[in-house]
């Protein structure tokens, strides 16, 4: 599968104008977007995406195309990446990793298993949604330290990906967990991982886009709640969700950058959440909301 980079540098304000209007646009299509401060005096910017299955040409016309007269005379360049095992690379960053009781790992290193805490091995598959080093050790010290202090009947991991969040939360807590996906790649590794990792017979998974289908009202209302995906989707399901959740629930949402946070507080505000705690781990967000009284 060809990967070709797309980047458009431009002054700051520019740059992430663009940047909000690719992410509009490209990111519910599963394309990642992002924007940095390309010069060291911080005068320019660049905003990047990935674009999949075609070529440089083609990436560059589709994103002048979307942009329009947005774009302004911002230079566009694309570049086609080498041949990388994308989700074997984002494994890489993951293992092994130590957060909390949780010691990440693929089979290369189980001779680095701790003798405590509970030790989760995670291969690099064909399923994306594995996450950023980062918003995935967040979640695994919050689940951690949630299932800690508070017993959690019906949980779900949303965007489950290779299951490791299911699998963390079935293994500690020993509960029924539902893990879903819109990739049925990833619904199938998922499933694989949890029984590989003795949680097969607690861990249900599911291939579901948003939170519409019959299986969120079968399993839940749920009273924990992990989704570690892109800030658009959490925002455009935040009445969803929340419906599908009890009046004391806790959510744990990451995949989101630092500038993500004002808006996904709002949305999730709007439906009796109230933030109780934050991480922030290399630009990367990791927020827990409680509803009601509960102070998480």
């Amino acid at each position: 599968m060809s990967t070709i980079r797309v980047r458009i540098t431009a002054p700051e304000i520019e740059a992430k104008r663009i940047y909000e209007l690719l992410s509009r646009d490209f990111e519910d299509d599963g394309n990642p977007v992002t924007v940095f401060e390309a010069s060291a005096d911080g005068r320019e910017w660049t905003a990047e995406i990935l674009l999949f299955d075609m070529g440089e040409a083609e990436a560059a016309e589709l994103v002048k195309d979307r942009l329009g007269a947005d774009a302004f005379a911002a230079p566009v360049e694309a570049v086609e990446l080498e041949d990388i095992n994308w989700v074997e690379k984002s494994l890489e960053g993951l293992s092994p990793v130590q957060a909390g009781r949780f010691f990440i790992h693929g089979s290369h290193d189980r001779a680095k298993r701790p003798l405590a805490g509970i030790s989760i091995e995670i291969e690099a598959a064909l399923a994306f949604g594995t996450g950023h080093h980062g918003t995935t050790a967040g979640c695994l010290i919050e689940i951690d330290r949630l299932l800690t202090r508070r017993s959690y009947e019906r949980m779900l991991d949303l965007g489950t990906g290779t299951g490791v969040l299911a699998i963390a939360m079935a293994r500690l807590s020993r509960q029924p967990v539902l893990a879903t996906d819109i990739d049925p790649v990833a619904t199938l590794t998922a499933r694989a991982n949890a029984i590989h990792n003795l949680a097969g017979n607690l861990v249900r998974t599911a291939t579901a886009a948003g939170v519409d289908s019959r299986i969120f009202a079968e399993a839940g209302p749920f009273d924990l709640v992990v989704a570690n995906i892109l800030a658009r989707p959490l925002m455009r399901m935040a009445a969803g969700l929340s419906a599908r959740m009890t009046s004391s629930a806790t959510l744990v949402l990451s995949g989101l950058r630092v500038e993500d946070g004002p808006r996904i507080l709002f949305a999730y505000g709007m439906q009796g959440f109230h933030l109780v705690r934050r991480q922030n781990r290399d630009g990367w967000l990791t927020l827990t909301l409680v509803r009601g009284r509960h102070t998480g």
